[in-house]
């Protein structure tokens, strides 16, 4: 196989390596600091990276031939690239190893796919990779969140490594977490962190089920891993410029909000056709900037001092003309300075006591509710009812006061209520008794 891999020569597989605590750490007994031991190398070296598609359908057959569950991770280059493409996948399954697959130059991951379809995938916080492997056509069949479960069972530290530690009292190097996964060649140092970062999920995996069982949590845990597998993707945002970091509190007026709109608009095309990250191609702080300052003229664009530099000033010329169209539109164009509501959006709960009493008085009850009750089972507020959750039951409780119609807020009319808004089982029964009496 081809390897991509730069840097120092690899670690021998021969040394010996650390072995994961027995029995391992729980929740409330976690492997003691004194007793973690570094984890440094993968305990079978490295292994190379599958580049070709010849190489690809070894793979898929290699794993096809493993047994158990599959360790899933992804790499990618957010901060550096445009979008959240995958730049490296690691797999681990039982019988074969470890495999690193470039799915940039591999080829098509159709076999692939086919062979990961069946086993169930153990992956720490799905949310974040499953949406770049399903654009690669790659989609489990069964979920185990190890991030999740730690979450759970009411874990404060649930980062991999931290659970890792304290679980199985072992310390990966995590060093390079931030790191541009496009390039290429990759580094031997990156290789060794993305290996580790699928080398202990399995035994991970057992550790924490067998914890969730023991705290009767396994149930909770299995309607958690399967919400996280179905979940549509989430709809694209309404007037996502409005969401550029600070812009809020410094662009009021609707020709600045223009403005925004307008620069924001054209930097997401250039930075599209350069596949760099936004905020490389244009500061955030210079869109802001200009709105704000809504310059009359090139000159005075180029003079502010978020324009200077190289990179603004190659492309000025495309961000004077947006400037320019934004200046240029009757005021009836201009975008209002109340951002809209999406589709069964709510307003912002902070507003609600100036114009929806009701609702806020109802919302506050909800959240003291489930908080209280998220400490007694030992759960994140959010986990046991999502705070969306919290402000729909909350609102619609509202309305209906307002509207002058009582409403039902016994165990069963709340868990009918939570299961329209898409709260799952455990958190129905969980939840509404808690809420009801609050309610009542």
């Amino acid at each position: 196989m081809t390897t991509h891999v730069t840097g120092t020569a690899r670690p021998s597989a021969s040394s010996a390596v650390p072995r994961p605590a027995v029995p391992p750490g729980t929740t409330d007994h976690p492997v003691s600091a004194h007793d973690i031991v570094d984890y440094p190398r993968p305990k079978d070296g490295l292994p190379e990276i599958t580049s070709t598609p010849a190489e690809l359908r070894q793979a898929a057959h290699l794993l096809a031939n493993g047994h158990g569950p599959v360790a899933v991770d992804a790499e990618r280059a957010s901060g550096f690239r445009y979008g959240q493409d995958a730049y490296l996948i690691q797999l681990r399954r039982e019988g074969v190893g470890t495999l690193l697959i470039d799915p940039v130059i591999s080829g098509p991951l159709t076999e692939l796919a086919v062979v990961l379809d069946g086993p169930e995938w153990i992956l720490h916080a799905a949310d974040q990779d499953i949406p770049c492997l399903t654009a690669l056509g790659l989609a489990p069949a069964s979920l185990f969140d190890t991030e999740l479960a730690a979450r759970l069972l009411g874990r404060q530290h649930i980062g991999l490594g931290a659970v890792i530690e304290e679980t199985l009292g072992l310390r990966l190097a995590k060093d390079h977490a931030a790191a541009d996964w496009s390039t290429r060649p990759l580094p031997t140092s990156w290789l060794i962190y993305a290996t580790l970062d699928v080398e202990l999920l399995i035994d991970l995996r057992h550790a924490l089920a067998a914890e969730l069982e023991a705290a009767g949590k396994d149930q909770w845990a299995a309607q958690e891993f399967e919400h996280v597998r179905t979940r549509p993707a989430r709809p694209a945002k309404l007037d996502p410029w409005r969401k550029t970091p600070r812009a809020g509190s410094a662009v009021r007026s609707p020709r600045s909000l223009a403005i925004l709109r307008e620069l924001w608009k054209s930097r997401e095309e250039l930075a599209a056709e350069l596949d760099r990250t936004p905020s490389k191609v244009l500061p955030h702080q210079a869109l802001i900037a200009a709105a704000v300052a809504r310059p009359r003229s090139r000159r005075k664009m180029t003079s502010l001092k978020e324009f200077a530099s190289r990179q603004a000033r190659q492309n000025q010329e495309r961000w004077w003309r947006a400037i320019e169209r934004a200046l240029e539109l009757p005021d009836d164009e201009l975008p209002p300075t109340r951002a809209p509501l999406g589709p069964e959006e709510l307003p912002h709960p902070r507003t609600w006591q100036r114009h929806h009493v009701e609702a806020a008085n109802q919302f506050n009850l909800v959240r003291v509710a489930v908080k209280q009750r998220a400490e007694e089972i030992r759960v994140p507020q959010e986990l046991l009812l999502a705070p969306g959750c919290q402000r729909r039951l909350a609102w619609d409780l509202g309305e209906e006061f307002e509207a002058g119609r009582a409403g039902g807020v016994s165990a069963q009319e709340i868990s009918d209520r939570l299961a329209s808004i898409g709260a799952r089982q455990w958190q129905i029964e969980q939840a509404a008794p808690a809420l009801a009496a609050a309610l009542s």
